[in-house]
């Protein structure tokens, strides 16, 4: 099964509409991208700051350059460093939002969560980008594998060391397996991406990857890579190899379907939102932080992720309030969504989750 996302044609043709628009009028994506309205938000100047999660990596590109297209007196940048870094950054007043694979702990969501925040504010955790996250590999003659979750967790605890195992055969018959050796590929840096996937393991999988979720990989084995591109090189570059990364930049290698029982699951957009559409957002937390308790053991591909925006809940600088709503709001939104949906081939949030999301934005002070 090959996964081919065509997001350098989409972005071109996004800009290019979005140019369009410029040229010809206010449209819905132009006020979409000024945080609702293109008149209240025209005037708006200066530069914010992200950090954070490489997975949406081709949707902040995206999300980027349609924003800065509406709004030409505003720069954003965004550095696509991991998670951690984001937070680590974010939590340190050097970056005005930051982007994680995962959300705030209660005990690391308190009062000043951010030098650049109010006193007393804290952290929304705002899901804004949904997405599967492939399981990638390169095995010269073999183009579609389905694993249990069992065999997955049994590769990448190094239990499993060879492609023609038997318990590999065992949901590929058919497939000629060649006698090679098994090069795990795991990321290096600290990753909310890393941590979906081992919580996927440890859940779907316990007996066998006994490790707890956790965003640095726990072992000391397999090829280590930075960022989900270093992944991507590692695994294309690589002989045997096998690792994970966001679906969006799984380009051309080939991917692994997950189930059990004859059922098998690719990752797909559709998926992801189903996994998330059927997860509530997690008891105990602040007014509009929004971190989703993903249901990894239903049916179908649980291996997602949920990347948040976090923002301060209130700005010490209302200059910064205004470019994040702004920016925010424009991600949330429906227009923002798609856009992110066509380039990057993420799941639109639905509509419920959608509202949430953008009720947060506009509490943001």
């Amino acid at each position: 099964m090959k996964l081919r996302l065509t997001a350098a044609l989409g972005l071109s043709a996004a800009l290019l509409l979005s140019a369009c628009a410029a040229n010809e009028g206010t449209t819905d994506t132009d006020a979409a991208a000024t945080g609702g309205s293109s008149e209240a938000m025209s005037g708006l100047e200066g530069t914010l700051s992200g950090k954070g999660a490489s997975s949406m990596n081709s949707a902040q590109t995206t999300w980027i350059a349609k924003f800065q297209e509406a709004n030409p007196g505003v720069t954003v940048n965004y550095s696509p460093d991991g998670s951690g870094a984001g937070r680590e950054a974010f939590m340190g007043g050097g970056v005005d939002f930051a982007g994680s694979d995962r959300a705030f702990t209660p005990e690391e969501n308190v009062a000043g969560a951010s030098a650049l925040c109010a006193e007393g504010a804290y952290a929304y955790d705002l899901p804004v980008y949904v997405s599967p996250i492939a399981i990638i590999f390169n095995v010269e003659g073999v183009s579609e594998l389905n694993l249990t979750p069992e065999v997955l967790a049994g590769i990448f605890a190094g239990e499993i060391t060879n492609w023609n195992d038997e318990a590999i055969a065992a949901t590929n018959e058919g497939v000629e397996l060649p006698d090679l050796t098994i090069t795990p590929v795991h990321r290096s840096d600290d990753s909310g991406t890393t941590e979906n996937f081992t919580d996927y393991m440890h859940v779907t999988a316990g007996d066998v990857w006994t490790y707890e979720a956790d965003g640095e990989w726990p072992m000391d084995s397999g090829e280590a890579a930075k960022g989900t591109s270093g992944v991507v090189a590692a695994v294309t570059n690589g002989v045997g190899t096998i690792g994970y990364a966001d679906a969006s930049q799984a380009g051309e290698l080939s991917v692994v379907k997950v189930g059990q029982d004859g059922n098998f699951f690719g990752p797909t957009a559709e998926d992801a939102a189903n996994a998330v559409a059927n997860s509530p957002v997690e008891e105990g937390r602040e007014e509009h932080d929004l971190a989703i308790a993903l249901d990894r053991g239903a049916e179908g591909y649980g291996i997602v992720l949920v990347s948040y925006a976090l923002a301060c809940s209130e700005y010490a600088d209302s200059a910064n309030t205004d470019l994040v709503k702004a920016y925010l709001g424009y991600i949330a939104s429906e227009d923002g969504q798609n856009d992110a949906a066509e380039t990057a081939g993420s799941a639109p949030l639905a509509d419920s989750l959608r509202e949430q999301v953008q009720a947060a934005i506009d509490s943001i002070a």
